[in-house]
């Protein structure tokens, strides 16, 4: 059973993959096509799922560089959290200073809230430009992040307005926190006096309508946050003089509605476009790994059985020559008689040669082709229970060239079986029902060429017309 693998960031995964991919280019493609393919039969099966986070912890079960394409991933995700971290701190010790600045009274002139209302307003500006930016690809931190990042990967390029966005708002949210702390701290440790004022003639109504306005979110939440037309009217002040009607006690009536204008229009905005600056980068992560090559390919190396024509390893006149048979062995006196994906099945039709009656007097053992991976390290190990070296005949189709399969079979094979054990294959012929009908030269090639790849002496193909003192009907 394949242990669960360890749900990985989105962004962990994709250049965890990509650095596998990048990897794979320096291997043959017959190596990974069988990999790969033995991978997806696993996945069939087990039931399990076929995605890249498999893919790569089962990887991770026999390579052992797995642990530094692990550190691939790993390290870009620490190198952001480092920046993301570093705009936290920042914004942090910037929003403490900006409120403190804010909120500065030497007992003279008071704060003006339309300073503070101008400001809740830069800040959503920022906040929007921000996402904007992010949505629309551009880069405006690119030589910023140079600095930190000069040798960025190509399959991070596409993220990192995300990314940078992503650790914009951290940063935001880090000021706005901050700030509000601080003017909670300063409104229970100093004597505030608020009042407002403008350059324009605007009247006491008018003013009392915009933070009405701007009060709407909280209204039903806090009434005695929201101005009342006398605290407007009672805390105006002018560049020369003060109101000497107004008693000085009010002048600390406004902090509930800056406090709360701070939190609705400045913290609320930056916690909302964080967590949507965070979803933007896990979707459009996952668009990416979706549309890397590297998935498509795999998904076609997955769902493709693995064939070998024997023409790649050298130029077609270099092919074994069967003009003669001298290349083919004769069968032996006794073996075990194996069925390679139903060859020689009786529902195909055909009837074994007679002469495979005197040598294989049991039942032929199916394996490959329908048969479950589990299926077929029964077969081996039912044949490995004798002492003895196994001596097995295996029966397959002579017109379809040899698999990655069969090869990973035969492979498990020589490892469970005792030494000096022994596999030759059969190549039938379209037509069996006699058995002098032999497979053609032409098909007989790749099979040879097979045999070659595989260990010397474990595999060997073989005839039945060479065999002397054998029946032949």
């Amino acid at each position: 059973m394949t242990k669960t693998p360890i749900i990985k960031q989105p962004l962990r995964l994709l250049m965890d993959f990509d650095a596998q991919i990048q990897r794979d280019g320096h291997q043959t493609s017959d190596f990974i096509h069988r990999r790969d393919r033995k991978f997806a039969l696993h996945c069939e099966e087990h039931n399990s799922p076929s995605d890249p986070a498999h893919w790569l912890a089962w990887l991770g079960r026999f390579d052992n560089g797995s642990e530094q394409l692990a550190g691939t991933g790993q390290s870009t995700e620490q190198r952001w959290q480092r920046i993301n971290s570093g705009f936290i701190a920042l914004g942090a010790v910037l929003g403490i200073i900006t409120m403190a600045g804010l909120l500065f009274y030497d007992g003279g002139q008071r704060i003006n809230v339309t300073v503070i209302i101008g400001f809740v307003a830069l800040q959503l500006l920022l906040a929007l430009l921000t996402s904007l930016q992010s949505v629309m690809g551009w880069q405006p931190w690119r030589p910023l992040l140079n600095r930190f990042m000069p040798a960025s990967d190509p399959a991070l390029q596409p993220l990192q307005p995300a990314l940078m966005a992503r650790a914009t708002q951290g940063g935001g949210l880090s000021f706005a926190v901050a700030a509000l702390l601080t003017l909670l701290a300063m409104v229970v440790t100093q004597d505030l006096a608020f009042g407002w004022s403008t350059t324009l003639n605007t009247a006491a109504s008018g003013y009392h309508q915009l933070t009405s306005a701007l009060a709407t979110p909280w209204t039903w939440l806090w009434p005695s946050a929201v101005p009342d037309p006398a605290l407007v009217e009672a805390t105006r002040f002018f560049r020369a003089g003060t109101n000497t009607a107004l008693t000085p006690a009010r002048w600390g009536q406004w902090w509930p509605f800056v406090s709360m204008l701070w939190l609705m229009w400045v913290v609320l905005p930056r916690l909302l476009l964080r967590l949507l600056a965070s979803a933007l980068v896990r979707l459009r992560t996952r668009k990416l790994l979706l549309c890397h090559p590297g998935l498509r390919a795999l998904r076609e190396r997955m769902a493709t059985s693995v064939l070998d024509t024997g023409a790649g390893h050298n130029d077609a006149d270099d092919l074994p020559d069967t003009r003669h048979n001298t290349l083919l062995q004769p069968l032996p006196e006794k073996a075990q008689l194996l069925s390679w994906a139903g060859a020689g099945s009786v529902t195909e039709e055909q009837t074994l040669p007679a002469a495979l009656a005197a040598i294989c007097p049991g039942q032929a053992l199916n394996v490959g082709g329908l048969a479950s991976l589990s299926q077929d390290q029964q077969a081996i190990a039912q044949l490995a229970v004798s002492s003895d070296a196994v001596t097995a005949i295996m029966l397959v189709r002579s017109w379809e060239p040899p698999t990655g399969e069969l090869l990973d079979f035969l492979d498990s094979a020589r490892h469970n079986w005792p030494a000096n054990s022994r596999v030759f294959l059969l190549p039938l012929a379209a037509e069996t029902r006699n058995p002098s009908n032999t497979a053609k030269d032409r098909q007989l090639q790749p099979w040879l060429r097979f045999a070659e790849r595989c260990p010397p002496g474990f595999v060997t193909v073989g005839d039945i017309t060479v065999n002397t003192g054998l029946p032949q009907s």
